[in-house]
Parts: structure tokens; sequence; C-alpha cells
């Protein structure tokens, strides 16, 4: 058994499609029209057949309002990516804009930082 897809939730499709896409640097793998929203996946391009990352546009719904915030609450990130050098992506991706909750922090074995 293997991951081959995981959710991330969206408010709006397009917004994050620029982000994951223009900012993160992930490429998309599926967009298929689905009624009012898309099967909308990306992927990285160092893993083209790895985990996809599906924009999954279910944000609004009260239970994933509430998980959303108890995360942010306790500084838990709801997805995690693995760079070579945290500290440099940091000030890559706060030169184009990204807020952080939290700045590059040593925790033991790894250093993090977490997306706003």
């Amino acid at each position: 058994m293997k991951i081959t897809v995981t959710s991330i939730p969206v408010k709006d499709q397009d917004k994050a499609l620029d982000f994951y896409a223009n900012k993160l640097g992930f490429i998309v793998k599926h967009d298929i029209p689905l009624g009012e929203a898309r099967w909308l996946t990306l992927v990285s391009p160092q893993e083209p057949d790895g985990v996809e990352l599906l924009l999954e546009p279910n944000s609004d719904y009260p239970a994933m309002k509430a998980l959303k915030q108890a995360l942010v609450n306790d500084g838990i990130p709801f997805t995690q990516f693995q760079v070579d050098d945290v500290h440099a992506e940091y000030t890559r991706l706060k030169d184009l804009g990204v807020l952080f909750t939290i700045e590059p922090t040593n925790m033991g074995p790894t250093t993090v930082a977490i997306l706003d």
C-alpha cells in the first residue's frame, strides 16, 4: 500500500494553483473539470510520478474550518514539505510575499518553518 493522492483544502482553486505552482514550484498533473470545481492535482517536479496534491475546494465546510483553526492555534502544519535548505527557501518565499506563522526554527534533528 502507498499514498498516491493527498488532499489540501483550499477556498479558491485558482489562487491555490497560482500559489502551489508559481511560488512553491509544483507542476500540474491533472486538471479535470467537475461541475463548478476541478480535479486539480500537482506533483513535485523532482517526483512527477510521486504523491499528488489534490487542491480540494472544501475549506468552507464547518468541520474543515474548525480543524484548520485548531491546527493554526496549536502551531501544527496541515501538510509538510521537505527542502534542501530551509533558510534559503524561507528567504526565497518571503521575497515572493509568502507569509509564515513560524520562521525557521531548530527542532532537534530538523529545522522547520510554517507557512500561513
